[in-house]
Formats: C-alpha cells, structure tokens, sequence
C-alpha cells in the first residue's frame, strides 16, 4: 500500500472512531486549542503524576486531520515521562513543518510519520499541529493556544 493510501485510511479510521476522545476527569492540565483558519476547536485534557503522563483525552470539533492528528498524539504521548513527551511534541511540530525527515530512525514518532508530507499543504499543517499545541500548552499551563 502506497504511502497516500495509508495516510487517507489512518485519517478516516482516526476520524471516525478517534482514541481517547472525551472529558478526562479528574485532570491535572489542560488546554483549548483553536485554529481560527478552519474552525477547529479542541480541548486537551492531561494526568501528570510524578513526572510521567498518565492520562491524556482530547474533545472537541475539527477537520478529520485535526482530530486524527489528536487522536494519534493521545496514544503517543500516554505512559511518557514529561521529558519524551517533549521530545515527541517537538519531533512531531517538526515533522509536519518539512523539517524532520520521517525516514532517518533518530526519531519516535513511529506511525505518526504519516503526517510527513503535510508540509506541502500549509493550511492543513495547522491542522494536523492544533492537538499538539494544546498538549504542550497545557504542560506549560497555558490555558488557551491558538494557530494564529
């Protein structure tokens, strides 16, 4: 199966039966995230307890990359200590930006390589980061990120 064929599948399974997807209570972090282009408007919900993520769900309404993006960083990010976290998050903003590349193995982003040729559709890669901002904005405790 060619690379654009998986990315399609991913999106739409993500999309229509997206991971993690709900209120997470109780929670210890959180943020919104809106992306003002497309109308995406998410919340991330985190469990930080000694230093590992614990918990993460995500709510909201979004385009089917935002929410397959959001939906395959919650199944990243889970069980990490704070310090992968960031370096997943960073990877993955990268990433989708162009300037990673998805075929040299110094990376973690595993299945999330998908998203690798997205940087030749600028406005989907707000999209496809929208989640990813709300997860860092949220252990930074910055309430509200936006794309703009």
């Amino acid at each position: 199966m060619n690379t654009q064929k998986l990315y399609q599948q991913v999106i739409l399974e993500h999309n229509k039966k997206p991971r993690n997807y709900g209120d997470l209570s109780p929670r210890t972090h959180e943020a919104e995230g809106y992306n003002p282009l497309c109308g995406d408007h998410i919340w991330v919900h985190l469990n930080v307890e000694h230093n590992q993520l614990t918990a993460i769900q995500f709510k909201g309404d979004g385009c089917a990359i935002c929410k397959a993006s959001a939906s395959m960083m919650t199944q990243a990010l889970s069980g990490h200590s704070l310090d992968e976290v960031e370096v997943i998050i960073s990877e993955f903003k990268r990433l989708v930006k162009g300037e990673l590349d998805p075929d040299d193995g110094s990376h973690h982003l595993g299945r999330l390589t998908i998203f690798s040729g997205i940087w030749q559709y600028p406005a989907r890669v707000k999209c496809a980061a929208l989640a990813w901002h709300a997860a860092s904005g949220a252990l930074s405790q910055k309430q509200t990120v936006s794309t703009e």
